[in-house]
């Protein structure tokens, strides 16, 4: 029993502290010894490229014409796009947006307008050309995620309303003036990017409710209860939705009716011990589904099946989205960041490695591939705020091309002339050195809160 005072003899202490060491050993090996190695089904049936065919050189199109209406770029959600060959760096610095409220998700685009919302709850509507704010809306107490643009109405989802409870919102607004057309609180927190398409909104929520809302008046469509809470963005391709869940589930719905198609889980998470969250917005291409988990792997399902086509170890949690493309020189390649610092260039058919990058910190947020760079923010090794910064990098071979000091979770949008970098709390616009004087005709200067920087390296 304890001595007076609560202390027990010094070989009774000794034997305690090795007795736990000892233990400590066994469970880290038995679950090192248990931890899943790389799968991979490269000959998996349902994987499909696109014949090839021949383009004529991307123009800039004319500036109202632009849209980049949603999280992702388009319905798959597979963050490219073809751009100019002339939009990559160097750059030189345009107009600057600054703030004090964190940025974590990006702006969407249409016209001339970028609209962007803020992690507390309020809605910027903001010029392109001169990063002046048109109009500005609070739309709830916390929010993060990207909103969706379409036909003249611009829509975001809140975590938090106005009613001091747990509960969300989503709210449709005017683009010109950002009048509010409709709203509906939800039941629980929402952070899932919603996805505009045929006239029906699309996003989930924490308590794992998928909304199919109709974008006119928000009346509802049909809901999906998935197993777990649903924040990344859902992704569309073929009629299908997919998304995954906190409970390490991966769906695909009926875009139509919400009629599941298949779901299946995964069984190879971190250390062997269960299934980990999936964070991360499926991107859709070649007839795969990819995405990150929190158990440190990247997945590709087949799209038709939801069978698993290959898993790809990484030495940390995966946040992050990824962007995919059919790279000329490189064929198909799925391209995310790690919390273990490292961003990858994946084989889309089989999950090897086609190269890798040591960034300057832990990738949380995800990639965007904008012509034949590819751009990653990163945080900095004091955190979320701290010396946090964005590169790019070249799609085929992963030579670093650009470099920013500033970035944190997404980097960057693009309108095909410019490219509006998002930093931890300001938005910055880079022009390309190398862009013709016909693609910016006569702008007006910025004046505040849109002003001029010099700041940055843009090698």
């Amino acid at each position: 029993m304890p001595m007076p005072g609560g202390r027990r003899p010094r070989w009774q202490v000794v034997v305690a502290i090795v007795v736990v060491l000892f233990a400590g050993v066994g469970v880290a090996a038995w679950r090192l010894l248990r931890q899943p190695g790389d799968i991979s089904h490269p000959n998996l049936p349902g994987f499909t490229v696109p014949a090839t065919v021949p383009k004529p050189p991307v123009k800039a199109p004319e500036l109202p014409t632009f849209s980049w209406p949603v999280y992702g770029y388009d319905a798959a959600r597979t963050r490219f796009l073809d751009v100019p060959a002339w939009l990559k760096p160097p750059f030189r610095s345009g107009w600057t947006l600054g703030g004090s409220v964190l940025l974590e998700f990006p702006p969407v685009i249409d016209g001339t307008s970028l609209y962007e919302l803020k992690n507390d709850g309020a809605l910027y509507a903001i010029d392109k050309a001169s990063g002046r704010v048109r109009w500005k809306r609070k739309l709830g107490r916390l929010a993060a995620s990207s909103p969706a643009t379409g036909h003249g109405v611009v829509y975001a989802d809140l975590l938090l309303g106005f009613d001091g409870g747990q509960r969300g919102r989503i709210v449709a607004m005017r683009e010109r003036d950002g009048k509010i057309l409709w709203s509906r609180t939800l039941p629980s927190r929402a952070e899932s990017s919603p996805l505009l398409h045929g006239g029906v909104l699309y996003f989930g929520s924490e308590n794992g409710t998928v909304y199919a809302l109709r974008a006119k008046d928000g009346r509802p469509q049909w809901t999906y209860k998935a197993n777990g809470a649903v924040k990344g963005g859902p992704a569309l391709s073929g009629g299908i939705l997919y998304f995954g869940d906190y409970s390490g589930h991966m769906h695909a719905v009926r875009a139509s009716n919400g009629h599941e198609v298949w779901s299946v889980g995964t069984n190879g998470a971190r250390f062997g011990l269960g299934s980990g969250n999936f964070y991360s917005t499926p991107a859709v291409a070649f007839g795969r589904v990819f995405l990150g988990n929190t158990d440190g792997r990247v997945y590709s399902f087949a799209a038709q099946t939801g069978k698993l086509a290959w898993a790809k170890r990484t030495g940390g949690y995966v946040y992050s989205s990824a962007a995919v493309a059919n790279v000329s020189g490189l064929g198909p390649t799925v391209y995310i960041g790690s919390y273990d610092g490292t961003f990858y260039a994946l084989d889309a058919r089989s999950g090897a490695v086609r190269w890798q990058h040591r960034s300057g910190g832990k990738i949380s947020g995800s990639p965007v591939l904008i012509g034949n760079v590819v751009y990653y923010s990163y945080l900095g090794m004091t955190g979320i705020g701290g010396n946090g910064g964005t590169a790019g990098l070249s799609s085929r071979t992963g030579r670093r091309l650009f470099s920013f000091p500033k970035g944190a979770f997404n980097p960057a949008v693009s309108d095909d002339r410019s490219l509006y970098l998002v930093g931890y709390s300001t938005l910055y616009q880079l022009i390309p050195r190398g862009a013709p004087k016909s693609a910016f005709p006569a702008q007006k200067k910025a004046t505040k809160p849109g002003r001029t920087t010099q700041g940055g390296r843009h090698k």
